[in-house]
């Protein structure tokens, strides 16, 4: 189905919170930003159902074609609430995203505006892209400005009046008077974007959207003297967050003056507080784009972040004393910190696994988990299978894993987190864990709580490895709190499945936690649904792509909540009804 909307009504929309909203303070609105918060279509709704404060919804930039973008870490925080980026437009493609947000807008009635960003290198694929998402955009945004792009894109546009005005022109004559309004996305990395933007809106513009990160530059690691992002543009990335706000004022006010009152501006760069949104607000921009400041909130706070900032600024346009406070408990502290360790200790458990031991400890429950950093490869995110010495299952299915497996006695390697969240302990009278191989890294923690708890615990782990009778030192954690059988497969792949029934002898006092492959979990539901079993007590652990740990990139969303948010159990009952294509 189809969806348009009235286009003058969304340009009067713009228009009127320009015109009365420092008279008026009750029209002020938010806008989320390309990248931030709403990446992902579940997210998008989560949005538009939790934070009334947005009245405009971005989504991230699409291209045509599917793009990984770049390898982790994607995300860095280089002071309190200051971040370098370099996702690397990092999206599923044209065909897959439509299809979403078509799926999206039958299913789900919006109460905000759509927002839909695309990024191309080409006036042509510009063009295919404004056609394709017309009929379910409420504006289109152009990536015309993200610095750590390839060459072409982002920023090689819009740093040229004579590029950018020229890509603008052609588009809106192949376009035409379309559905949607143009908001081209503009650099602050130029010397006159007043004369940018006057430019892109007497070329066909409807509205403009500034500032986009400011650089690129090289975000280096203080204890390595390495580079912390990981691309081809030698670890440079943008710049967002608390340090570019300032610039960004000096740019909303300059595409203001040159623009005039009539051209709708949707602004945004490093808002973190109510008085950075009262100044944005008066230096131009009708609706206010808030980002990164969202990293440094936890999901569940988001609703009530969201309220008291816009709160907080009503208050202080009218003059008012009456602010909220916003608790300090609600704003993280640094969070992307790296910690050196040095490797004391390695133990092969297989031909493709081993388990890494750090000097040092973590204390951690089930559900949380860090990120393992090796400047120049990578990092990935692990859970922890002891807290002393800090102990890790490392399986090779990539460049950092191996790079990992093969690290000698020694070596340093970089420990960042906790992040996630501690799992349910589930009060019922016996809990059956099931673990697929390295999943047994998941399970200590988890025992110990329930056995804590009073809870009778055993655990069956599932080997593809033939091995002798005696545990490794994971095995050994698990065992201090639980019976533990280790069932190899013998040639019939999850043979370990076929021994949950006789385990569950009544399903009313069971609980079930279980860690493995997606496949591996399915089937172990499976055999404990045969049981019936209740599926609000039946706890998997989602090894979700994960790629900055503070809720930022949205990459781990299940359903509507981010497991580097609420951690990495989730109920079935919750998966069934939320996030079903998960398995």
């Amino acid at each position: 189905m189809a969806y348009t909307h009235k286009k003058q009504a969304l340009k009067e929309f713009f228009y009127q919170r320009h015109k009365r909203i420092l008279l008026n303070p009750s029209l002020i609105s938010l806008s989320t930003v390309s990248g931030v918060l709403s990446t992902k279509p579940q997210l998008v709704r989560y949005v538009d159902q939790n934070l009334p404060q947005m009245s405009v919804i971005t989504t991230k930039s699409f291209q045509v074609s599917p793009n990984n973008g770049n390898r982790e870490p994607i995300i860095c925080e280089m002071e309190e609430g200051s971040f370098g980026n370099s996702v690397g437009l990092r999206n599923p493609g044209m065909v897959s995203a439509y299809r979403d947000l078509e799926r999206l807008r039958e299913t789900h009635s919006f109460r905000a505006f759509l927002n839909v960003s695309v990024s191309a290198s080409s006036i042509e694929d510009f063009i295919t892209l404004i056609k394709k998402f017309n009929p379910v955009a409420d504006i289109i945004e152009l990536n015309f400005s993200c610095p750590h792009a390839e060459s072409g894109y982002g920023s090689s546009i819009g740093c040229s009046k004579v590029i950018s005005s020229e890509y603008m022109r052609r588009i809106r004559e192949a376009v035409g008077e379309i559905d949607a309004l143009i908001f081209p996305k503009l650099t602050p990395n130029v010397d006159d974007i007043g004369e940018i933007a006057l430019s892109l809106v007497t070329s066909g513009a409807d509205g403009l959207s500034l500032i986009n990160t400011v650089g690129p530059e090289v975000h280096m690691c203080e204890d390595s003297h390495t580079p912390i992002l990981q691309n081809n543009l030698g670890g440079k990335g943008g710049m967002s967050g608390n340090w570019i706000f300032s610039r960004a004022i000096e740019c909303i006010k300059e595409v203001r003056e040159s623009i005039g009152p009539r051209v709708p501006l949707l602004g945004m760069g490093g808002v973190s507080s109510s008085e950075n949104l009262v100044e944005m607000i008066k230096s131009g921009s009708d609706v206010v784009g808030i980002g990164s400041a969202f990293a440094k909130v936890h999901q569940k706070d988001w609703p009530l972040f969201t309220e008291q900032l816009t709160n907080n600024a009503i208050h202080l346009i009218k003059g008012e004393e009456r602010l909220i406070h916003i608790s300090p408990v609600m704003i993280r502290e640094r969070s992307m910190d790296y910690k050196k360790h040095t490797l004391i200790h390695k133990e092969e458990i297989g031909h493709d696994t081993v388990i890494l031991t750090l000097d040092g400890e973590l204390e951690y429950n089930g559900g949380e988990f860090v990120f393992l950093w090796l400047p120049s490869i990578g990092e990935k995110p692990f859970s922890i299978a002891k807290s002393n010495p800090l102990t890790f299952i490392i399986k090779v299915k990539g460049k950092v894993t191996l790079a990992l497996s093969e690290l000698s006695i020694g070596e340093s390697l970089y420990v960042r987190g906790l992040y996630g969240a501690p799992v349910i302990i589930d009060p019922r009278e016996n809990s059956l864990l099931i673990a697929g191989g390295t999943g047994i890294a998941v399970l200590p923690p988890v025992a110990k709580k329930l056995s804590e708890k009073g809870v009778k615990v055993q655990t069956l782990v599932g080997t593809s490895e033939k091995r002798e009778a005696s545990l490794n030192v994971i095995e050994k954690e698990v065992a201090l709190y639980s019976d533990v059988q280790i069932i190899p497969d013998n040639g019939i792949v999850g043979r370990v499945l076929s021994s949950i029934q006789e385990l569950v002898h009544n399903q009313e006092t069971f609980s079930s936690y279980i860690v493995g492959p997606s496949i591996f979990m399915k089937k172990a539901v499976e055999q404990l649904l045969l049981k019936k079993m209740d599926p609000s007590h039946i706890y998997l652990s989602l090894e979700l792509n994960t790629m900055c740990g503070i809720g930022m990139c949205g990459e781990c969303a299940c359903g509507d909540r981010l497991t580097c948010q609420w951690g990495t159990f989730v109920s079935y009952e919750y998966i069934v009804k939320e996030a079903p294509d998960l398995l």
